[in-house]
């Protein structure tokens, strides 16, 4: 699979857990919401792990204007990243912990649209369909040795 493809479909699957989300938050039971929100963690972990491990320094090197961009996505990883370690050990029935899976989701969707509309055409036309399609491979795989915990995110960058 072509690694922007990859990446898109990880965006598709986290909007969908954050739509489950925002419709039953309200009425789901804190046992509801703790599985809901750890397959979000589960899922984003992973999709930042395989972006700043492959996606992001071979986009990068194929396009090095995109450098910026990068280095803002990095950042805004680490943002998400906090939030999900705080996340991780909050409890459900705590009155910030809706408010805390709100703010996520909003930094999460302004990073994914803003990567698919602003910054994967770019990378595709540059580096073309035989290197996405390597990446893609590259990233599926390394999906099994992405990190637990969304706090080793940032300690491995630092």
């Amino acid at each position: 699979m072509d690694g922007i493809v990859l990446l898109k479909e990880d965006h598709k699957t986290v909007k969908r857990l954050f739509r489950q989300f925002e419709k039953t938050h309200k009425k789901a039971s804190p046992q509801e919401k703790r599985a809901l929100v750890d397959t979000i963690l589960k899922e984003l972990t992973t999709h930042a792990y395989i972006e700043e491990t492959i996606f992001y320094p071979a986009a990068q090197e194929g396009v090095p204007e995109t450098k910026d961009h990068v280095l803002e996505s990095v950042e805004e990883h680490h943002v998400v990243a906090w939030l999900l370690s705080e996340l991780q050990n909050l409890d459900p029935s705590h009155e910030t912990f809706d408010a805390k899976v709100t703010v996520l989701i909003e930094n999460v969707e302004h990073h994914a649209d803003e990567e698919e509309q602003e910054w994967f055409p770019q990378v595709r036309k540059a580096l073309g369909r035989n290197r996405l399609i390597e990446l893609g491979e590259q990233m599926a795989a390394a999906k099994a040795n992405a990190p637990a915990d969304p706090l080793s995110l940032m300690s491995a960058r630092a």
